[in-house]
């Protein structure tokens, strides 16, 4: 997914020919990428907001860049293209490319590994962090957050969901394979008990090292369904197998997963401004549907907010 940046008033001329102009991507190193270039395979256009630029810090405005660091690789939020490649893709880095298209500056993302983000941001070292965060009170004694995703737990099944799986309550009863020591297997275990409040026998729930363990013995038919992270569900449903290895249930109750929590973009408390420029740039990004679309691209539209809430931990 690639997106596009012009100015308000060339807009309507852009789109009405399909021509597209690639904001240029930067690499793992975070150097700044080439000139723009006309490319067909450009499939959103975003529009620069010419005061939403200004609003910026004028650091970042004369710099033209926004340092983002993310933890690489954690799909679907960011990976590297390929195995031995610097490039990245992912749900958070394609928003960062939206977000700097919209703010007329280069998101240029670092690959950092994951404890050391919050202590390199407060070190000045980069402005922001997108990388899954999830917006809790601990964190925003450090960090600003922008929230623009609300995830929890989602339900992992075999191809063409052949037991009719859609709600936790389904899995009373069935052989369900979860990660040791995880939010999910908290959920499955306090689960039990609204199983035999229902007359219904509590769910066999098998603990694996990893979730690719526990994916490895749904392919096997050794368990009946894997409850994982939305998101981790979602991806693993849309590319294992070319997408026909696994469906994602979806219960209408609850699009976003199980106990869902806001994840955000977390930036510097030095810079409020540019905390204020995203928030504002993130809440055209859900108006037009652009975030909407980045999040269905990785098999996770319910997990998009509607709204650009800042500092809405809920724990």
């Amino acid at each position: 997914m690639k997106y596009i940046s012009v100015p308000r008033r060339a807009a309507s001329a852009v789109l009405a020919c399909a021509a597209t102009v690639v904001v240029a991507g930067c690499g793992a190193s975070g150097a700044p990428g080439g000139p723009a270039a006309p490319d067909k395979s450009a499939d959103i256009a975003v529009e620069r907001d010419a005061a939403l630029h200004a609003a910026l810090p004028a650091r970042i405005r004369e710099a033209g860049t926004v340092r983002v660091a993310t933890d690489v690789p954690y799909p679907p939020f960011a990976m590297f293209v390929a195995a031995g490649k610097s490039g990245l893709t992912g749900l958070d880095y394609d928003l960062g490319q939206a977000l700097g298209a919209k703010l007329g500056v280069r998101f240029a993302f670092t690959p950092t590994k994951f404890d050391g983000i919050v202590p390199a941001i407060q070190a000045g070292r980069f402005d922001v962090a997108m990388s899954a965060l999830t917006d809790n009170r601990e964190r925003e004694k450090l960090l600003d957050f922008v929230d623009y995703s609300h995830s929890g737990s989602g339900i992992l099944v075999a191809d063409g969901n052949p037991q009719k799986i859609v709600t936790l309550d389904d899995l009373c009863g069935a052989t369900v394979g979860v990660q040791a020591a995880t939010n999910q297997h908290k959920l499955l275990t306090a689960h039990q008990s609204v199983c035999r409040s229902a007359g219904h026998r509590p769910a066999d729930i098998q603990t694996f090292p990893k979730d690719s363990d526990a994916q490895l013995a749904l392919r096997s038919g050794k368990v009946s369904a894997v409850v994982v992270t939305k998101p981790a569900a979602g991806w693993a449903a849309k590319t294992a197998d070319g997408g026909k290895a696994f469906d994602l249930a979806e219960d209408p109750q609850a699009p976003a997963g199980y106990r869902a929590s806001p994840n955000g973009i977390a930036v510097s408390k030095q810079l409020p401004r540019l905390t204020s420029a995203i928030r504002r740039a993130l809440q055209e990004l859900m108006d037009d549907g652009t975030l909407h679309r980045i999040c269905a691209k990785y098999g996770v539209a319910g997990i998009a907010s509607k709204q650009a809430t800042q500092n809405a931990a809920v724990d």
